[in-house]
């Protein structure tokens, strides 16, 4: 060992500012890819997600009439063509521009009357209802709530039974899937959640759509390890699907001390090595026609600028 190695062992270590190395933290689970439900109708689905919210459908990808991938910055819906399905909760949405969103809502109610459809401002968000009873709440963006995202899904909210214990579900994330979760209380009340990917989280509360019957839809998340998460599914018997190399599927969440049923929910599990993970989606402005057209402002960008 020569001198400047024993001189630089000798030093006592760097100081500077203390930062919570915590907040940096993601767990296993990296991504939160899509949200699924399956509508009957793919105009009236253009005209409430493409029109009315201002979202962008894939250009690469379900490009017919049979489906349809809908880009929210870097997640995704995913509107198969069958009878409808309705998550029971509610999907939240950040996006810019409050005032061109209720424009863009306003000038499609005509063309929803006779469905579900509705809009109403409350003080932090837009509540939307898609024609066939999907809640979805569109918020601004906030870099103390979301981070830097302009555009995006930041969590998924589910409606759980009153009686459901808390505590079990954030344990069945950490313990079976290796993320990270927990218990917290808002002004709503308390909640689990689990992290799903930079920032996004699925949440569980109790909710008035916790007694409607699972219809089918599902949530896509990515996993760092893929294997261990697999292995401790099917020692408990809780694979439904085997999809192919880089995914599988389950749709219970349990009690991991007990192995009681909590909640049903299907997760399309998928790798980081799927060939879609972390895909770069296409995002428009949906404020930009023929009419006031700029080159170079026509895309949607998902991230606000550094502070």
């Amino acid at each position: 060992m020569n001198e400047m190695t024993r001189s630089d062992m000798s030093r006592p270590a760097a100081t500077g500012p203390h930062f919570d190395r915590t907040q940096e933290d993601l767990g296993n689970i990296v991504e939160l890819g899509h949200v699924n439900v399956t509508v009957p109708d793919q105009r009236l689905a253009t005209l409430f997600y493409i029109s009315g919210l201002g979202l962008t459908r894939d250009p690469y990808l379900m490009t017919g009439i049979e489906n349809m991938w809908v880009n929210i910055g870097r997640a995704q819906f995913h509107l198969p063509a069958r009878a409808p399905q309705v998550v029971r909760g509610t999907t939240a949405l950040v996006m810019p521009d409050r005032p061109g969103l209720l424009r863009r809502l306003g000038a499609v109610a005509r063309h929803l009357e006779g469905t579900k459809f509705a809009f109403t401002e409350t003080e932090d968000a837009v509540e939307t209802i898609c024609p066939w009873g999907n809640r979805i709440r569109v918020h601004a963006p906030d870099p103390a709530r979301f981070g830097p995202v302009r555009l995006g899904m930041p969590y998924v909210e589910f409606d759980i039974p009153e009686a459901t214990p808390l505590q079990p579900i954030a344990d069945f994330y950490v313990q079976i899937l290796g993320g990270v979760a927990g218990v917290a209380r808002d002004g709503r009340g308390e909640y689990a959640w689990a992290l799903v990917g930079d920032g996004n989280q699925l949440i569980y509360r109790p909710g008035p759509q916790a007694s409607a019957a699972y219809d089918g839809h599902h949530v896509q998340i990515s996993l760092v390890d893929f294997s261990g998460p697999h292995r401790r599914l099917a020692e408990r018997g809780l694979i439904s699907e085997e999809s192919d190399q880089h995914q599988y599927r389950f749709q219970d969440l349990i009690d991991p001390a007990s192995g009681k049923v909590l909640y049903t929910i299907e997760h399309e599990v998928r790798s980081t090595k799927h060939p879609m993970y972390a895909r770069p989606l296409v995002n428009r402005n949906p404020d930009m026609t023929n009419r006031n057209y700029v080159p170079g402002y026509e895309i949607g960008r998902w991230a606000l600028p550094e502070a």
